[in-house]
C-alpha cells in the first residue's frame, strides 16, 4: 500500500518533489495545490494524471479525506499560516520551506528518529548539501570553534519563494548547523549566480581550530558522502579536504538528477530527495506498524 501524498506549491521545488513521488513505489501523489491555475506546476501536473487545486491552501483543505501527508513547498510565510491546521487535521507535513517550524532533519542523520514526527523541517537546500560534512568535520576535531558554509546556486533554479525567504534561509540553515555539529558560532551564506550557462550547485565549507586530524576528517567525510548517494547520486566532494593554518576546507557540488529542471539545479534535488526520502521512510514505518499507527504525534518544535 503506498502513502497518499499532496503537494502544495508549483514552482521549480513542488514540480521536482512531483517527478520524484511519481518515480517512488511506496508513495501516490493524489493531490497538485498550487494558487494560479494557469501555472506551468499546475499543468505539469495536469499533464501527469494528478488532480489539482488552484486556491491554494484553500484547496488542500476541501480535499482533507484525499492525502495523508503534505509536501510543503510554498513559501515560510504561507508554511508557517497553514501547517497549525494542517497539523491538527492529523496530517504529517514535510516542510520545504525555510520556515523554522517542525523538527530539523537531514535524513542521512536523524531520519530514523523523525518518522513519528508531525512537521519535518528539511532546512534549505544548503543546509541538506552542507550539514553531513560539517557534522563529520566536528566529530572529528572536536575544538573547531567556527564553522562558514557558501552555497551557490543558478539564478534559474531560485524561484521568486527563494528569493523571498533569503532571511528564513539563513537563520534555518545557521540553526540547524549549530543543532547538528555543536558548534554555536556558525555562518551561512547563498550567493545566487545569473551566468550562463547554469553554474552547479557548490558548496564550500570552512572550519577553525586550533588543531586538525585531516585523516580522520577524510574518512568522516567520506562515510557522509556515502551515505548522501544513496539518495543523491550527483553528491560529490570537488575539493579534498585540507588544512592552511587553522583553517579546514572543502567544497561538494551537487549535480541535480535533471527530474524538472536541468542537472545543474542540483539544489533542488538535494532537498527534494531528502524530502521524498522521508516519506519513504514513513510509508515503510507505516507498513510495518500497520495502517492505523500513529503518525504526525507532534515532537519538540525548533523556535
Amino acid at each position: 500500500m503506498t502513502l497518499r501524498t499532496a503537494i502544495i506549491g508549483s514552482g521549480n521545488i513542488g514540480c521536482d518533489v512531483l517527478c520524484k513521488v511519481q518515480s517512488s513505489p511506496l508513495l501516490d501523489c493524489t493531490l497538485f495545490a498550487g494558487r494560479n491555475a494557469a501555472s506551468p506546476g499546475l499543468a505539469l501536473a495536469r499533464a501527469r494524471g494528478i488532480p489539482v487545486a488552484d486556491r491554494g491552501a484553500d484547496g488542500l483543505f476541501a480535499a482533507l479525506d484525499s492525502f495523508d501527508l503534505v509536501f510543503d513547498a510554498t513559501s515560510s510565510a504561507a508554511h508557517q499560516a497553514h501547517a497549525p491546521a494542517l497539523q491538527a487535521a492529523g496530517k504529517v507535513l514535510i516542510n520545504l520551506t525555510p520556515a523554522p517550524n517542525g523538527d530539523l532533519c537531514v535524513p542521512s542523520l536523524n531520519g530514523d528518529d523523525l518518522v513519528q514526527a508531525g512537521n519535518i523541517n528539511m532546512i534549505t537546500c544548503g543546509g541538506q548539501a552542507s550539514i553531513p560534512i560539517a557534522q563529520a568535520m566536528t566529530a572529528a576535531n572536536p575544538d573547531i570553534h567556527y564553522l562558514e558554509v557558501v552555497s551557490s546556486i543558478s539564478a534559474e533554479s531560485a524561484g521568486p519563494a527563494t528569493r523571498l525567504n533569503l532571511n528564513h534561509y539563513i537563520e534555518t540553515t545557521e540553526g540547524a548547523l549549530t543543532k547538528f555539529t555543536g558548534c554555536s558560532h556558525v555562518k551561512a551564506i547563498l550567493n545566487i549566480n545569473p551566468a550562463k550557462p547554469n553554474v552547479y550547485m557548490q558548496t564550500a565549507i570552512s572550519a577553525l581550530a586550533e588543531h586538525h586530524d585531516l585523516e580522520a576528517t577524510k574518512g568522516a567525510i567520506a562515510e557522509a558522502v556515502a551515505r548522501l548517494r544513496a539518495a543523491v547520486p550527483g553528491y560529490s566532494v570537488i575539493v579534498e579536504p585540507h588544512v592552511t593554518g587553522d583553517r579546514m576546507f572543502t567544497m561538494v557540488r551537487v549535480t541535480g538528477a535533471g527530474d524538472y529542471l536541468d542537472p545543474s539545479a542540483g539544489n533542488l534535488d538535494i532537498i527534494t530527495a531528502a524530502a521524498t526520502r522521508m516519506a519513504e521512510a514513513i510509508a515503510r514505518e507505516r507498513a510495518n506498524q500497520g495502517a492505523h499507527a500513529p503518525v504526525g504525534q507532534p515532537m519538540e518544535s525548533v523556535a
